[in-house]
């Protein structure tokens, strides 16, 4: 039971105010027409504790979309690395973007480590927040099993009627108890409270396709030679939305920029999609994936196939980003279904 602390509802607007002094704090603030973005913030009023999925999600913290890797100098002979870092504590965070910031965690620290990644990553703590209620019809975290947490944070709110149930799960998240100063330890009622809500959320949570689970990875290693792809190639617009919002997307681009002095510059790591025409392009001026229905197959099967086959784990999230984003309407499950309905 030591695990979870109270914070009372009442309690709430002087836990943030403590905490933004010590720390730099960013969490979901609303940008009006029901959209969201995780930005700084030093006061409760500033955060929207129920939303959907923000425009960006706090991958944006982890992996920026502009980096600088390195500087060089070609009159001196040098070239010095960059780490660029900062610390601070991401509020807030749902459960489909804890496992999409887990997706990451595993990919970098793959061999070869990234360094900077890993850098920046040790310098976040992260605050989960339970999601009471469903999205929008775009979501389809139930079928990702990610609607409910798996790790991947320091602290969890749980909202309960009268206060947050919190879930204590690393030393850092004990630090932030300390700091603040206002929680109170969970008492048995507050547990089977708790309970209540994971409960209430089975029935609210529902699978949204045709496919189970399990089934996902099989069905997309036998639709290379779908229709469904024929279907993408005449919407699809090739301009990249869905992977820049997606929570696992990790593709990147290396840059040198050299200053009108031409004689300094920098080694930039910026964020690229497989969805661009010149992504697979390779000398000669070839592309592996010269059809846009080819480029959206491709990010289908880094979803559900290859990473399956390499962490044992999809790295789809069920977050509805790519859906919500879409310019074409194109929906993820729409094209789950409309796969499913070709394997009966």
């Amino acid at each position: 039971m030591k695990q979870f602390k109270i914070l009372e509802k009442k309690d709430f607007p002087q836990f943030i105010k403590r905490l933004s002094k010590k720390h730099k704090v960013v969490a979901p603030v609303s940008r009006g027409n029901k959209s969201y973005a995780f930005t700084q913030v030093d006061s409760s009023d500033q955060i929207a504790m129920k939303y959907i999925p923000t425009i960006l999600p706090p991958k944006k913290y982890f992996m920026p979309q502009r980096e600088t890797l390195a500087q060089y100098n070609k009159s001196k002979k040098t070239f010095q690395t960059v780490l660029e870092f900062e610390e601070l504590v991401i509020f807030g965070v749902h459960t489909c973007d804890l496992a999409g910031i887990q997706c990451l965690n595993i990919v970098f620290s793959d061999t070869p480590k990234d360094i900077n990644y890993i850098a920046r990553k040790n310098r976040i703590l992260i605050i989960g927040l339970e999601c009471n209620d469903y999205c929008d019809e775009y979501a389809s975290c139930k079928v990702m099993d990610s609607h409910h947490p798996n790790g991947g944070y320091d602290l969890f709110f749980t909202e309960l009627k009268e206060s947050f149930i919190v879930h204590v799960n690393t030393l850092e998240g004990e630090g932030i108890i300390e700091l603040t100063g206002l929680f109170k330890e969970a008492t048995s009622n507050h547990l089977k409270e708790r309970e209540g809500v994971i409960a209430a959320k089975k029935k609210i949570f529902k699978d949204e396709v045709d496919v189970h689970y399990k089934d996902l990875k099989p069905m997309f290693d036998k639709s290379a030679g779908s229709k469904v792809w024929e279907d993408l190639e005449k919407r699809c617009l090739s301009c990249g939305n869905c992977t820049n919002v997606c929570p696992t997307c990790y593709c990147f681009d290396i840059i040198d920029e050299i200053n009108l002095d031409l004689d300094t510059g920098y080694r930039i790591r910026q964020w690229d999609s497989c969805q661009n025409e010149d992504f697979a392009k390779v000398a000669g001026g070839e592309s592996f994936r010269e059809e846009r229905g080819q480029r959206q197959r491709h990010r289908y099967m880094r979803k559900f196939s290859y990473p399956v086959e390499r962490y044992a784990r999809h790295f789809c999230t069920g977050c509805g980003r790519c859906s919500r984003t879409c310019m074409a309407k194109i929906n993820l499950k729409e094209t789950i279904n409309a796969l499913a309905k070709e394997n009966r």
